[in-house]
C-alpha cells in the first residue's frame, strides 16, 4: 500500500552523470525535491511529507556519494521506507568514463573520491562504491550522449507520460558499436551480419532515415526472418517484464557506425511493435562526425 498516495525517485548514480539537471527536470514535472539528503533521514522526511498540509504526492531526493559515511546507510533506510508503507523507485544515472573527465575537467571541479588525485582514480572507486545500488535501480539512464534537453525528454517518458500507462514504454534506440553499447539498454542486438549500405556509393553519404537504404536493408531475406524471430521473442518478454512491474524497456540495435542498418531496423521493428505497445525509437549515432560503417 503506497501512504497516502506519495511517490519517491531515488535520484543517484556516478558524480558528473547529470544529477543536477536531473533534480531540474523533476522540479519542472512538480516534484518536491531534496538535494544531499543524508539517507538516514528518508524515513523521518517522508513522515513529514506525509503530514503536510498542502499536497506533496510527488518527491524526488538526490542521494549520492557526497554524503561520505552516510551513504551507507542508504538500503536500510529503503527498507524502513517500505515497510512504512511508502513506495518509491531509484533512478541511475551513468556516462562513459571519458565524458565524466571531460565534463570535470570543463567544470574545475575535483571528484568527492579524489580531491587531491586523478578524475579517473575517483570515478573507478566510486563505480565500486555503487554497483549494488545500481543492480537494484529501476531506471538506468546514459548521459553520455544526452544534451539536457534530450534527458528532461528521456525523464517526462518514463516518469510523467509513463505514469498513465498500464502497458510498458519500450525505446528502441540505434547505436554504433564503434562508439560502445548504450549503458541502459536492456538487450542488445547486433545486425552487422547485414550487406552494409556504407559499400554502395549511392547510399554511403544518407542514413537509414532514407528510404533507398531503407529498401536496400529490409529487402533481403536475413533481414525479413531476423526481424520476424525478434518480434516472436520480444512479445515473448514484454508480457513477463510488466509482470515483473518494469516500466521502461531500452532494446538497442547496433550495427558499426549506427548510421545505416542499426537506424533502418529499428525504424522497421518499431513500425512491427507501435501497434500494441508504447514505442519510441532514438537514433544515438547518426550524426556522429565520424561516421566510417566500413568494419
Amino acid at each position: 500500500m503506497v501512504k497516502n498516495g506519495i511517490k519517491f525517485v531515488i535520484i543517484t548514480g556516478l558524480s558528473g552523470a547529470g544529477k543536477t539537471q536531473a533534480m531540474r527536470c523533476f522540479e519542472d514535472m512538480g516534484y518536491f525535491c531534496v538535494d544531499n539528503l543524508p539517507p538516514a533521514l528518508i524515513p523521518k522526511f517522508a513522515e513529514l511529507c506525509s503530514q503536510a498540509s498542502g499536497p506533496i504526492d510527488k518527491v524526488a531526493l538526490v542521494i549520492d556519494i557526497r554524503g561520505g559515511g552516510f551513504f551507507d546507510a542508504l538500503f536500510e533506510s529503503l527498507k524502513l521506507l517500505s515497510e512504512k508503507g511508502f513506495s518509491y523507485e531509484i533512478l541511475f544515472l551513468d556516462a562513459s568514463n571519458d565524458v565524466l573527465i571531460k565534463r570535470f575537467k570543463e567544470s574545475r571541479r575535483n571528484h568527492p573520491l579524489a580531491p587531491a588525485g586523478r578524475v579517473i582514480e575517483g570515478i573507478l572507486e566510486e563505480r565500486k562504491k555503487l554497483n549494488d545500488l545500481k543492480s537494484k535501480a529501476d531506471h538506468i539512464i546514459d548521459t553520455t550522449n544526452l544534451t539536457p534537453g534530450r534527458l528532461k525528454e528521456e525523464l517526462k517518458n518514463r516518469f510523467i507520460l509513463g505514469k498513465y500507462r498500464e502497458k510498458i514504454m519500450i525505446t528502441i534506440l540505434s547505436f554504433g558499436f564503434k562508439y560502445g553499447i548504450p549503458l541502459d539498454a536492456d538487450l542488445v542486438f547486433d545486425v552487422r551480419f547485414l550487406p552494409n549500405p556504407y559499400y554502395i556509393d549511392s547510399l554511403k553519404d544518407i542514413s537509414g532515415n532514407d528510404q533507398k537504404v531503407m529498401d536496400f536493408v529490409l529487402n533481403t531475406s536475413a533481414a525479413r526472418v531476423f526481424l520476424d524471430k525478434l518480434q516472436d521473442l520480444l512479445e515473448f518478454l514484454i508480457p513477463y517484464y510488466i509482470e515483473e512491474g518494469k516500466p521502461h524497456l531500452v532494446i538497442g540495435i547496433g550495427c558499426t557506425g549506427g548510421r545505416h542498418r542499426s537506424v533502418a531496423i529499428s525504424r522497421a521493428l518499431m513500425d512491427r511493435l507501435k501497434q500494441d505497445h508504447s514505442v519510441l525509437v532514438e537514433h544515438r549515432d547518426i550524426y556522429k562526425e565520424n561516421r566510417g560503417d566500413d568494419l
